[in-house]
């Protein structure tokens, strides 16, 4: 049977409808971000090689666009990581990435600050761990911190992103002064860690390196490490540029105070200055928007894991 030109214009109106259907009950409502002001916009870009040597898997790193970016692979023989040439104090720190994408059920891309090299007992951490997914599901972004060796109170949040992160570059970025750790996804603020009298004794301190890595997270990553890596769908590759390193260098081999990297601040903090200390009307509106429809765990609502909940979950 012939179909005349307005049934199959019925026809593909009909599929698309249904595929649209199908996508959505695939990823989930999308919302669009309230319009913020973009942090990343105050600090230069660097390129990858600039600011990072190989932490581990050279083999498995490849620097593209003459080293302006950068791939990070995981397949079955190895993992790779980036680490910056400097330590820092305070400071602004951001990567753009772009993620492996079908099946990456147990594959974990990290970008973070961390001194267990330096402090293995007692070390700090603020983190972004991007999990990747089963079929049909999307990939997870949790952040965490630890000051002080706290690793027994898991500080984590986890949420759902309003984009596929394996289409195109996203910033990631982490904010770090004696005021507050703020966590930003494209310049939204998702989290934010108040440097306050509950969370001081825990709260980063000391000098860290910017870590990017990609490794195999099979035995937790995926709902518990109910869904393993499958290597059949490697190599897993992660692309990674828009490199901001804006913060106070610790000097090598000293522990002297420590240098400044911007020439503009009076303050050995180089973003200590009003515009860092608290955010703006429209930073509150991203930040509440972003955990009102994207974040779905908070350790301060896991009351099932901690019959007393760590004291800045009920501080005022």
């Amino acid at each position: 049977m012939e179909l005349f030109p307005h049934d199959k214009a019925l026809l593909l109106s009909e599929f698309l409808i249904l595929y649209m259907i199908v996508v959505v009950s695939c990823r989930g409502p999308v919302y669009t971000p309230p319009e913020i002001e973009k942090l990343t916009d105050h600090f230069s870009r660097l390129s990858v090689n600039q600011g990072y040597n190989v932490f581990y898997g050279g083999a498995n790193i490849h620097m593209t666009n003459n080293g302006s970016s950068a791939e990070l692979i995981l397949d079955k023989s190895s993992g790779s990581g980036l680490i910056s040439k400097d330590k820092y104090y305070y400071g602004f720190f951001n990567a753009a990435l772009k993620l492996p994408a079908h099946f990456t059920s147990g594959v974990v891309v990290a970008f973070y600050l961390s001194n267990s090299d330096v402090f293995p007992r007692n070390h700090d951490e603020i983190d972004f761990e991007l999990l990747g997914h089963e079929k049909r599901r999307d990939w997870v972004l949790q952040t965490n911190l630890y000051g002080n060796g706290s690793v027994h109170t898991g500080r984590e949040e986890k949420f759902y992103l309003w984009f596929d992160p394996t289409v195109d570059f996203h910033d990631y970025s982490i904010l770090w002064n004696n005021h507050h750790i703020l966590f930003l996804v494209d310049n939204v603020p998702i989290r934010e860690v108040v440097h306050n009298t509950a969370i001081s004794s825990v709260y980063p301190s000391k000098p860290m390196s910017i870590i990017a890595t990609i490794w195999d997270g099979s035995e937790w990553a995926t709902h518990g490490g109910k869904y393993p890596i499958d290597y059949k769908f490697a190599p897993f590759i992660t692309s990674m540029k828009g490199i901001e390193l804006e913060g106070c260098i610790k000097q090598q081999n000293s522990s002297a105070t420590p240098s400044c990297a911007r020439r503009s601040t009076s303050s050995l903090d180089p973003v200590d200055g009003e515009g860092f200390m608290k955010l703006s009307q429209q930073q509150m509106t991203g930040l509440n928007w972003a955990r009102r429809k994207h974040m779905f765990y908070s350790y301060c609502q896991d009351t099932r894991r901690y019959k007393v909940l760590p004291p800045e979950c009920t501080a005022k």
